[in-house]
Parts: C-alpha cells; structure tokens; sequence
C-alpha cells in the first residue's frame, strides 16, 4: 500500500538529440556499429565451439566411436546454424549502416546547399542587375574626366600663338626666300657683238692692182703643178 500517492513515473530519457522519441542518425550509426561488433564476437566464439567439436567428431571417428562422433557432428551443426543466423543479422545491420551513412551524407551536402542558396539570396540584396549598370556608368565617367584632366595637364600653357598667322608667315619666308634665289642667278650678256664694218666706198687702185697680181700668181702656180 503506498501512502504517498501515486508513484511517480520516470521521465524517458532524452536521446542524443535532444528529442524524446526521435533518434538522431549520427547515434543510431554508433549504435549499430557497436552491435555488429558485439555480432562479431558472438560469432567468433561460436566459430571456436565449431570447430572444437568438428575436432572432437574426428578424433571419436578415429577411436571407432561412431556414436559420439555422430553426436559431435550433431551439435556442430547447430553451432553452424547459429553462425549463418548471426552472418545474417550482421548483413542486416552493415546494410543498415551503409544506408544511414549515404543518408546522413545527403543531409550534409543538402544543408550545404541550402546555406550556399540562402548566402547567394543575401548577396543579391545588396548587389543586382540596376546597381551594377550604375556602378559600371560611374566608373565610364570617372574615367573619361581622368582623361581629360591627363590631356589638360599635357597641354602646354605658353601656346598663345594663332596658327593661321604663324603658317601665313610662313609662306611669306618661303616667297621671299624665291625671289632672292632668282635675283642670285648670273644674267645673260646684253652687249650686241660688234661686227666688222663694211667698207663704206669701193676699192681703191692699189688694191685691185695687188688682187690681180695674186689671181696672176694662182694661175702660174697652178699652170707649173700640172
């Protein structure tokens, strides 16, 4: 008889999670871990009591003692039976633990997705499509103001001279520097040449007097050479 009440009932234990019922993969893994080990044993010390009897089997067959071997056999195969039941169980339990493995990785790859999706979502806050143009539009701006400050700065302060002017100089150096060429040339000699004068009257007496007489002196000559 209790005369305190009821008797208070033991609040369940909390798993590794943290929940009441629900079990966590990571501690179910362990936990299966740890009774395929403990399989791995049980079989291990069945195998040892195997083939402790398939001994014993051999050495009565050995002694002609069929009955006792025969009975050794008898329970060696209900150690044999025992092990294919518990290579059954371990098979069980591995491919247990090989699906929760691939699911838990699947849960971590999709937790990492789903932290990459929402880190993306966060960026695109503050970063989209209208605050890129803008950007990209000031820095055109900046830049092309960086350029004509670069070609104000490189222009040369002391240019007040008009160039019309200096090219109409110019050509006025050239005309002039022509007709120097032409006045420096030698020019050709303006003097008539003086011909001789013709004789203003006839010949005189004398003169024709000595012609005839060397006509005269040709002819002899001419006369003696034949």
């Amino acid at each position: 008889m209790n005369f305190f009440g009821k008797k208070r009932t033991s609040a369940p234990a909390p798993t590794r999670n943290g929940g009441g019922n629900g079990s966590d993969p990571t501690s179910t893994i362990v936990t299966l871990r740890e009774s395929l080990k403990t399989l791995d044993k049980r079989e291990d010390h069945i195998q040892k009591k195997a083939d402790q009897l398939l001994a014993e089997a051999k050495a009565n067959l050995k002694a002609k003692d069929k009955k006792k071997a025969a009975h050794a056999l008898k329970r060696k195969k209900m150690y044999d039976a025992q092990i294919e039941k518990i290579q059954g169980s371990k098979m069980t339990l591995e491919s247990q633990i090989m699906s929760l493995e691939s699911s838990v990785q699947n849960m971590e790859t999709f937790k990492a997705m789903k932290q990459g999706q929402e880190a993306m979502k966060q960026v695109r806050k503050n970063v989209d499509v209208d605050n890129v143009d803008d950007m990209m539009d000031e820095i055109r701006e900046e830049m092309e103001t960086a350029n004509e400050i670069s070609e104000a700065i490189g222009r040369p302060v002391d240019d007040v001279f008009d160039e019309d002017e200096l090219l109409s100089e110019l050509n006025e150096l050239e005309e002039q520097d022509l007709e120097e060429q032409l006045l420096s040339e030698p020019k050709a000699d303006a003097t008539p040449f003086n011909m001789p004068d013709a004789p203003m009257g006839g010949l005189s007496k004398d003169a024709v007097e000595e012609e005839e007489e060397e006509k005269a002196l040709r002819e002899l000559e001419a006369s003696l050479a034949m």
